[in-house]
């Protein structure tokens, strides 16, 4: 099994309603995300893919969603001024962490097609976290 792994960096600020620490409070992070594709066979370029496409697919669907926006739980009550301010905002349904973020790039690059074996979201240079599919 071949594997590779392109690092793509984007910026985001949040919140995670009901934390009990810091990370409770409006804040935002410079974030790195390593996305490692796997295939058994190389391609007729003696590749797994190309990092470029890998970019290229990360990056379009990171800049659309991600990439300086705010993120926020659906239920955060600060919605109603982020509208009021007519402020950029992506409102889900999961508290916003790093996982749930890795999970959210994973899932669109799979379905762009991609072999993706996982995402792995570096918030800070010393915590990150990641997301795969079990292969049970």
């Amino acid at each position: 099994m071949h594997t590779i792994t392109k690092e793509v960096y984007f910026c985001y600020g949040h919140r995670l309603m009901n934390h009990s620490g810091k990370c409770r409070n409006l804040h935002g992070h410079s974030v790195k995300a390593s996305i490692s594709i796997t295939q058994e066979h190389l391609n007729e370029q003696s590749m797994v893919y190309d990092f470029s496409d890998i970019k290229n697919h990360a990056e379009l669907y990171i800049n659309q969603h991600l990439d300086h926006n705010f993120i926020v739980h659906k239920d955060d009550p600060i919605i109603l001024a982020l509208k009021a301010q007519n402020e950029r905002f992506m409102a889900i349904d999961e508290h916003p962490t790093a996982e749930v973020l890795s999970k959210m790039i994973y899932q669109h690059l799979k379905q762009e097609g991609l072999n993706v074996d996982q995402v792995v979201l570096w918030e800070t240079a010393s915590a990150n976290a990641s997301y795969r599919e079990s292969h049970k």
